[in-house]
């Protein structure tokens, strides 16, 4: 199955987790509590006056950035929108690959030592192995948990980073809330894959705050995630969903633009959760560059993070 939906932008504003659009302004999260207020100006009140005085005037601040974003949202809203392509695809595992239509998504394994009765992760351990007699479809003709995997990238029109570049101000406040939107589409896009494409939890009823802090079955795990450390592995998912589907470009670096886009894989089976791949040694670099097809060197400013010094 593959699919490109579109979204009014008041369509995934609810879906916005506003913590990290105060922390890219520099204001501790703490203060995302602002968005579960009413609005009253008497509630506001409140709230400012339950921080501690030197703190006040931070919180008078996310208040003034917050009623701005939604602003202009609401001046934005009709004028563009947001979009969401992805692909539910049978898949198998073998040697810390994913095997799917198309092509292969090689991935990483967890190497830092732990605990003997814990495991070290890879994220093919959440499909089902390669030969097994796992099935690709329920009886009801939806794909299963582990038989399958879901690929997917978002965006916002590309035009909208661009507005106001004759105010600084605005400018950063368009581009802040446009990388909220677009992380805001893939939450939703989620739920809609959950409950009615994928279908793997259709009676799922979760209220918005349990569904950005992620209280349900299954992870999304985005390119730069611990779990999905490697940014060019972009390359690979392009190859096989095709991110200029919903006007997506990817420059040599493997960055994407517009830059308000995310792309990753998604995982339905119930033990599915997310973990930090961490270090790797040299070995595993080499195994993971063959099964990319490249050389070691070419991954390592990919994987700098990663490598053990």
């Amino acid at each position: 199955m593959r699919k490109t939906l579109k979204y009014h932008l008041h369509d995934v504003t609810d879906y916005i987790s506003w913590s990290y659009f105060f922390y890219a302004w520099g204001i501790p999260s703490k203060f995302a509590t602002l968005t579960e207020l009413d609005g009253c100006r008497t509630c506001r009140q409140g709230w400012v006056a339950s921080f501690p005085e030197a703190d006040r005037e931070q919180a008078r601040t996310a208040i003034q950035l917050y009623d701005e974003a939604l602003a202009l949202i609401r001046e934005l809203d009709g004028k563009y929108f947001t979009y969401a392509h992805f692909a539910i695809l049978p898949v198998e595992a073998e040697d810390d690959n994913l095997y799917v239509e198309g092509g292969c998504i090689p991935l990483l394994r967890q190497q830092v030592k732990k605990d003997d009765s814990l495991p070290h992760l890879c994220l093919a351990d959440f499909v089902r192995p390669r030969g097994s007699a796992y099935p690709t479809l329920t009886q009801e003709g939806k794909p299963t948990v582990g038989g399958n995997v879901g690929l997917f990238c978002t965006s916002i029109d590309g035009e909208m980073e661009h507005l106001y570049d004759d105010d600084p101000y605005k400018r950063m406040l368009v581009q802040t809330v446009c990388d909220r939107l677009s992380e805001a589409t893939a939450e939703r896009m989620h739920e809609d894959v959950r409950r009615i494409y994928w279908g793997y939890a259709p009676n799922e009823q979760l209220e918005l705050k349990d569904i950005i802090l992620e209280n349900y079955q299954g992870i999304r795990p985005a390119v730069g995630y611990p779990s999905l450390p490697d940014q060019s592995i972009i390359f690979v998912l392009d190859s096989l969903l095709d991110l200029s589907q919903i006007g997506i470009q990817i420059t040599e670096s493997g960055a994407m633009m517009p830059h308000a886009s995310v792309c990753g894989l998604m995982f339905a089976h119930p033990e599915s959760r997310y973990f930090v791949i961490g270090a790797i040694d040299e070995g595993q670099l080499a195994d993971y560059a063959q099964r990319r097809g490249t050389t070691p060197d070419a991954l390592r400013k990919f994987l700098s993070a990663n490598l053990k010094g």
